[in-house]
């Protein structure tokens, strides 16, 4: 009984230990510092940036609330009294610029700014928002869906008004869509008001429908819905990679593009968490992770060339005024609303 009475002594005292143990350990876990993102990155982009970043920093974790860029960005906006995320990543810089407009950034230079090409990075000093990667606008063709409608390969934006595409196309909403909106403002940019406006309304007579994501129209291309999907490379050379049929060209008046950019909101409570995801998303590292699903990187000299991305696919970029798109941007969403939301998807 003595034994079996020490026994029990002993048990005790193992179990004030390991509760001792367990009360130091529950602290040390949660010292972590959990950050509300807010971001547009594409849905199978975000695991191995997630995976990476908590390797090189494991003291912070990401919430992600993740959708296309015209959510997002409407999101941010509709909650600007009182902001709930504490950081906006691998969004539009048109729309970082427009929260910047509204004084809802706060600046910061990450760590190895100076290694980022200037263009491609708020100027002011110090930055409300960094630059990740380049996304423009690309078009998938079904090459299959093409030869049984007889329809020949488009190689321009003008070649899409042509009365041969009459209910052949699928583009995404400006509203609700970067990419879409990265297609208005190139347009209009390319162009000049009038005669973007004038091509934009051709373009409509041959759109079967609008769509409220950026990658739709190259997804449902590939999958034969339609023949013709206005996208970005991105999506268009994941579709091609998977095997759909299809080809994707780079229509040859130029290509609207934007960024995936980042901010750290001004009214977070963790900035010094903030910081250190700002700091990472601007290291080579990070950038060689981005340049696997891009053929610009923010750090030029990381990109290496990507399958059915021409070789001299920056060159192709028209010139863009983000200042611009961020002054102009309820104007023009409101007119392109105006003449074309008909033909737009219901929202779900």
């Amino acid at each position: 009984m003595r034994f079996l009475a020490s026994k029990c002594w002993w048990q005790r005292v193992a179990s004030v230990a390991i509760g001792g143990a367990m009360a130091w350990t529950v602290p040390a876990l949660a010292q972590k510092t959990e950050l509300l993102v807010y971001t547009a990155l594409e849905t199978d982009q975000i695991k191995a940036y997630e995976e990476a970043f908590y390797k090189a920093v494991p003291d912070v974790t990401l919430k992600w609330v993740r959708d296309s860029t015209g959510v997002i960005t409407a999101k941010v906006l509709a909650e600007k009294a009182n902001p709930q995320a504490d950081l906006v990543v691998g969004t539009s810089a048109s729309s970082m610029a427009v929260f910047a407009n509204e004084g809802l950034l706060q600046g910061y230079a990450p760590k190895g700014l100076e290694k980022l090409s200037p263009q491609y990075v708020d100027p002011k000093k110090p930055p409300e928002w960094v630059g990740m990667d380049v996304y423009g606008a690309a078009v998938c063709f079904n090459t299959v869906e093409a030869g049984k409608q007889n329809l020949p390969k488009p190689e321009s934006w003008k070649d899409l008004t042509k009365p041969v595409y009459k209910g052949k196309i699928v583009m995404p909403n400006p509203a609700s869509s970067g990419t879409g909106f990265l297609d208005v403002a190139g347009w209009l940019q390319m162009w000049g008001e009038a005669d973007g406006w004038k091509f934009m309304d051709a373009l409509h007579e041959n759109i079967a429908l609008y769509t409220h994501s950026g990658s739709q129209p190259c997804a449902r291309a590939g999958q034969g819905e339609f023949p013709i999907g206005i996208s970005f490379e991105y999506r268009a050379m994941k579709t091609k990679k998977d095997g759909a049929p299809v080809d994707i060209v780079f229509p040859s008046e130029g290509l609207g593009w934007d960024l995936e950019a980042s901010g750290i909101m001004k009214t977070t409570k963790k900035v010094e968490a903030a910081r250190k995801l700002m700091d990472w998303l601007a290291t080579p590292a990070a950038m060689e992770l981005f340049s696997k699903n891009f053929a610009v990187v923010a750090i030029p000299g990381i990109a290496k060339p990507l399958d059915f991305i021409p070789a001299d696919y920056e060159k192709r970029l028209i010139k863009n005024d983000f200042a611009w798109e961020a002054k102009n941007r309820d104007k023009i969403l409101a007119e392109w609303t105006k003449r074309y939301d008909a033909k737009s998807a219901p929202k779900k």
